[in-house]
């Protein structure tokens, strides 16, 4: 009876077991599952994440489960019918046997088939985790300001992984790893707010950044024209026209001064930080091409010791551009940059001004910020300007709108994300930058002073609001504020009214 049923039956005895069913049941679901997700996801007009990670990651799992079942359950009913009938411990395969031989033909095409799927499905795995998709939308309240950010950065067309990660096995292993343990985190709430700057493990900028920035092609100068409005009733335009000395470059060019200096291959710039975040900086070691050792510090007693060398941090790009991809505008830059290209009325009186105070605030919530914005710009001007806001409805509620979205796009109160929160080191507006170092205060033993002469990284050439000012000499130029503070501002760094700290 056993001889005649498995001659009537395609695959071997110890198959026809409840384990091994079940098993194939999963598994044939599961292949059609995503068979059909795999053409959804091909004819649709727009994809999301979860179908990546339902397709490529679940239900796989749950297929290579149920292929698990079926020899496990083979396996178990083998050994209940050696112990009851005294049959070998393993079965028997003789390809004499047209039975066996057939058993052994339907096993190896199986194989090849899920081994070849499973090669296209591990690549497509593979490459939906290293998507921008996926790092930015799968825990999409989490990591929601910082894909914001990147997709209105200069960086938006360079994937995540491209960064974070960059090329080689060791550092995607590493990246795995360490994504592991923030699938655990969004799913227990273990997360930061905000999300902290990955400053410890982030990989070098000479692994990624330098793929693309090649630094022996940094030279010259660049002209760029910086626009800021201010706070009074005519929204006066005030324009900065600066040569910013890029230099850097190939040492056997000559070309090996300006702000890229710092990174140029013949020189090495070490420093000590007293801050996680690397704000503070009292000590710095600058070793030139002919290994000429010098030491600054503001800080007598650091400058006296000796500096532990696991404490020092050697220089690179991230130092200076520490938000590549993730820019957080504050109010006073986000709105310059828009009324600057005219999409808000110039004409309506304090727009700069009353837009600043309704983005200033940190809002509990999204909705609570936007209805602020709303109602503090209307009734702004339904008090102070009746008949503008009769004529000019139509500009006002354009306004409003622009300045929402300026909020929409650099606040994320849930997770407390916003330019306070990440402050920019790229010059010394809005925090401390250049001035980390550059402040003044930093000397050697016998007294010389780490240069903090603005000229240094860049020309004033044009300057003022074309009107009561209008300044021009392709030799440089001495920086008037915009706003006559005597000479406040030769003493007074910028970020120190402009940033975090001050509010605005």
């Amino acid at each position: 009876m056993e001889d005649s049923n498995n001659i009537s039956r395609k695959l071997p005895g110890s198959f026809y077991n409840t384990i091994s069913l079940i098993g194939a049941g999963i598994a044939a679901l599961s292949f059609a599952a995503i068979l059909f997700l795999f053409l959804v996801e091909a004819f649709a007009e727009t994809s999301t994440p979860y179908l990546g990670i339902i397709n490529l990651i679940v239900f796989p799992i749950i297929l290579i489960v149920g292929l698990l079942l079926v020899p496990l359950g083979m396996w178990r009913e083998h050994r209940r019918r050696a112990h009851a009938q005294a049959l070998p411990s393993l079965p028997r395969v003789d390809l004499n046997i047209p039975h066996h031989r057939r058993m052994v033909m339907i096993t190896v095409t199986v194989l090849t088939v899920f081994l070849l799927f499973t090669g296209v499905g591990s690549y497509h795995a593979y490459e939906f985790s290293e998507s921008t998709t996926f790092c930015g939308q799968t825990c999409h309240t989490v990591m929601e300001p910082e894909y914001v950010a990147y997709q209105n950065s200069p960086h938006a067309r360079v994937t995540c992984a491209g960064c974070h990660v960059g090329s080689g096995a060791g550092w995607y292993v590493q990246s795995k790893l360490a994504g592991a343990y923030q699938v655990y985190s969004v799913l227990f709430k273990k997360y930061s707010q905000p999300i902290p700057t990955p400053i410890e493990n982030l990989r070098p900028a000479r692994e990624t950044c330098e793929q693309c920035h090649w630094p022996q092609a940094f030279f010259g100068n660049k002209q760029d024209t910086r626009v800021h409005f201010m706070k009074d009733e005519a929204n006066t335009r005030w324009a900065y026209n600066l040569l910013i000395k890029i230099g850097g470059g190939n040492p056997e060019e000559g070309h090996t001064s300006g702000i890229h200096w710092h990174m140029n291959i013949s020189n090495k710039i070490e420093y000590f930080a007293s801050d996680e975040a690397r704000e503070v900086i009292p000590w710095v070691r600058s070793t030139n091409s002919k290994g000429e050792v010098t030491v600054y510090s503001s800080d007598p007693e650091l400058l006296a010791g000796t500096m532990d060398p696991l404490k020092l941090r050697r220089m690179d790009c991230i130092d200076c551009h520490n938000r590549p991809a993730h820019i957080f505008a504050a109010p006073n830059i986000a709105l310059n940059k828009i009324m600057n290209n005219g999409l808000i009325d110039m004409s309506l009186p304090s727009i700069k001004a009353t837009a600043v105070e309704a983005l200033t605030p940190e809002y509990e919530t999204k909705a609570a910020a936007l209805a602020a914005i709303d109602s503090t710009i209307h009734a702004f001007y339904q008090n102070g300007y009746p008949e503008v806001a009769t004529e000019k409805q139509a500009q006002i509620t354009a306004a409003v709108a622009r300045v929402q979205d300026i909020y929409a796009k650099n606040n994320f109160p849930y997770m407390k994300s916003n330019w306070r929160s990440y402050p920019n080191h790229i010059g010394h507006y809005l925090s401390a930058g250049c001035y980390r170092c550059h402040d003044g205060q930093h000397q050697t033993a016998d007294g010389k002073v780490l240069t903090n002469d603005c000229n240094t990284c860049h020309l004033i050439i044009e300057q003022g609001d074309g009107v009561t000012v209008n300044e021009s000499n392709l030799q440089g130029l001495e920086f008037k504020h915009p706003i006559d503070i005597g000479e406040e501002w030769k003493t007074t760094s910028c970020h120190e009214c402009h940033g975090a700290a001050a509010g605005l």
